[in-house]
């Protein structure tokens, strides 16, 4: 019980230091490295890996003895995530490409912003570092591992809206979808790379067919987003089944697991 106290501590610390260094001081970091560089895709990228350090460092801290690379998940196979990430996500490709127009201008800063730095920081940070080190380190089991990080990552998008309605559904949208990430993170043995890829190439397809301006989407946005979701669910059930693996998240593990102290 100590040990889970400790990593909770250190998390919570660690995260609460990067939140309030993100809102105070990441607009003006960015400004400053992009006069610098003159590349404000480069300039955003830097100042998300600048703005983990509190982060990188709790990570170090939580593991002791293992690296922060290996602790946040990035030894294992990117192959492996990308391959799935792109099969899961063809539903919203194939489909886009038929109900919405290409943006045939979308601007390399757009891609280096919107995609991959989203993609990779936020499922880092999130799933990574918030709920991968209480769910890995902790007696904490899924649902209260997953929960403060996904209501976060919830309220992050709400600056895409003012309409109430859509504040909403944009605010259940992103919730679930970090609920999502999370527990294919985990039934995939901790690879941090199929929800960065997943949350990558989801992104690209929003920006190449101009969807929506936000992450709530229309009809047709959702209903090719439900698909790559069951895709993503029935994938990962077959992929266990075919391996002889148990699901992780049971009802053993959803409020609290043995065996960590």
């Amino acid at each position: 019980m100590k040990n889970t106290l400790r990593v909770v501590l250190l998390v919570f610390i660690s995260f609460g230091i990067y939140f309030l260094l993100d809102t105070l001081y990441f607009k003006a970091l960015r400004t400053l490295l992009y006069e610098w560089s003159n590349q404000i895709g480069i300039s955003h990228i830097a100042t998300y890996a600048i703005s983990g350090i509190p982060l990188f460092l709790g990570t170090l801290f939580i593991s002791r003895k293992t690296s922060v690379f290996k602790s946040l998940d990035l030894d294992k196979s990117a192959i492996r995530g990308f391959v799935f990430a792109l099969i899961c996500t063809l539903p919203m490709f194939i489909g886009f490409a038929f109900v919405f127009n290409f943006e045939s201008d979308i601007s390399i800063n757009t891609i280096l912003i919107s995609v991959v730095a989203a993609g990779f920081f936020e499922e880092l940070f999130f799933r990574g570092f918030l709920f991968g080190q209480l769910f890995k380190n902790t007696k904490l089991g899924f649902i209260p591992a997953v929960f403060f990080g996904a209501v976060y990552f919830g309220l992050l998008h709400l600056y895409q809206s003012t309409d109430l309605g859509e504040l909403t559904g944009i605010f259940l949208v992103t919730f679930l979808g970090g609920i999502l990430f999370a527990w294919v993170y985990v039934e995939w043995n901790y690879n941090i790379w199929l929800p960065i890829f997943l949350h990558l190439l989801m992104n690209l397809t929003w920006e190449l067919f101009a969807v929506s301006h936000n992450a709530l989407g229309g009809v047709y946005a959702n209903v090719f987003r439900l698909l790559t979701i069951a895709f993503i669910i029935i994938l990962t059930i077959v992929y266990k089944k075919q391996n002889g693996l148990k699901l992780e998240v049971n009802r053993r593990t959803v409020w609290m697991k043995g065996g960590i102290g």
